[in-house]
This record gives C-alpha cells, structure tokens and sequence, in this order.
C-alpha cells in the first residue's frame, strides 16, 4: 500500500507499508525501499527483528517528519511461543537450552499467566536487544559474553490472548503499546508457568490504523515500480 501520496505527487513523498522478509532487519528494508525508488530521504516508524516479519511502515520525503508519531501507535503481534526450554536471547537467536524439570501446565493456568502479563507491567528488555547502554547496543555486549543488567521499563498489553495450545507449542495474539518486548513476554510467561519459554515466531500485523494485508512484498514494490 502507498499511502498519503497524491496522484500528482512522486513516490519520493509517501508512506509505503511493507511486508518484511524473515532474516532482514529494518535497514536493509530502507536500503531496498531507497535503491526502487530513487528517494534521497527514507525511514522507518519502528525496527521489527531480523527473526521476525510482518509490517514494517516507510516514511518517505516530507512524510519521514510523521515517524514519530507513527511510532508511538499500538502494535498488534502474532506468532508462537515454546515452553520447556529458554534461550539466552529470548528467541532463536540463541540455541535453546531445556528445561530440567517442570509441570505441563493446562490451558487455564496458560490463560491465567497471560492475564498476569495484560495491562501496564514492570518489563525487563532482553539483552539482546538494541537498546544502548554507556552509548553501545546492548546485544553487543550479549554476543561478547558481558554481564549487563537492564532496567525495567513500563508497558501496556492491551490484549494478550492465547490463540493455540498444543504442548509445547503456544500460539498467541498480542496488541501493546510501543516499547513492549514480545521476547519478553515469552521470557515471562515462562517464569511465571514455570516451565521457561522462548519466542518461536513473530509477525507484526497492525500499527495504529495500518494494516499487514494492505502491504506490499518487497518483490511486489519491484515490480509495481517496473510498470509505473
């Protein structure tokens, strides 16, 4: 979807909401975004992992001046949790380790501790995360074997729903405000299941009024910038 640009207008002043592939970070996006459409000055509202896909939203031109405001939206997440095991980042960037010993817990206690982590909650970020400590990125100091401790910080989950339980597999709906750590919520929710927790997938669907099935693939944006 191009958004915001009028027909007299060039794609250089726009918002573009795109599909990001697994693997790619948010830069590489801008870089792709710039190399189609020959844009001098192109954004992104909100970094989305490389492990992760889904909606990733492009400012280009004058409109990279609503970024921030893009960027305090909600979010709406989808994706799969595994219980029984833990990883150092949260996710699969880091070998999961299992769990020595735990209860299966049923899916009423599952739904109980998602309630527990719904509403505005304590979250600790993950160290392997971007956040900048004494000026560098918190996960290099993750990748060199540093010791860090992060603050806790203050977010909203609006909704935290469980969408599939099927042991050891957890599917989930997620909408929060922004600064909410979904590898977190999977660190957390195996702490208080007791059975550790790691983030297995993640599609970011919704920012603000911005939708996932209304963005482009980046073969798509190709191919549309082909025939314009």
């Amino acid at each position: 979807m191009i958004a915001n640009t009028p027909v007299n207008k060039p794609l250089e002043e726009g918002i573009l909401l795109l599909n990001k592939p697994l693997h790619w970070t948010s830069f590489d996006v801008v870089k792709k975004v710039r190399f189609l459409i020959k844009a001098a000055k192109v954004g992104h509202a909100g970094t989305l992992d490389p492990l992760a896909t889904g909606l990733v939203i492009i400012c280009t031109g004058k409109t990279t001046k609503l970024i921030d405001s893009i960027q305090a939206q909600e979010k709406v997440y989808t994706g799969s949790f595994v219980l029984g095991a833990t990883t150092d980042s949260y996710d699969l960037e880091t070998v999961p380790k299992p769990t020595e010993s735990y209860a299966i817990p049923p899916l009423t206690q599952v739904e109980q501790a998602a309630k527990q982590l719904s509403g505005t909650i304590e979250q600790v970020p993950p160290i392997y995360s971007a956040i900048k400590v004494g000026g560098k990125r918190a996960y290099k100091y993750a990748r060199e074997g540093s010791t860090l401790e992060l603050k806790s910080r203050q977010v909203t989950v609006h909704e935290f729903a469980i969408t599939e339980f099927n042991f050891p597999l957890i599917g989930f709906m997620i909408r929060c405000s922004k600064g909410t750590y979904i590898r977190s919520i999977a660190h957390d929710l195996g702490e208080i299941l007791g059975t550790g927790a790691y983030l297995n997938s993640l599609c970011r669907t919704q920012i603000g009024d911005f939708r996932l099935e209304d963005a482009f693939t980046i073969e798509g944006l190709g191919d549309y910038m082909k025939v314009k």
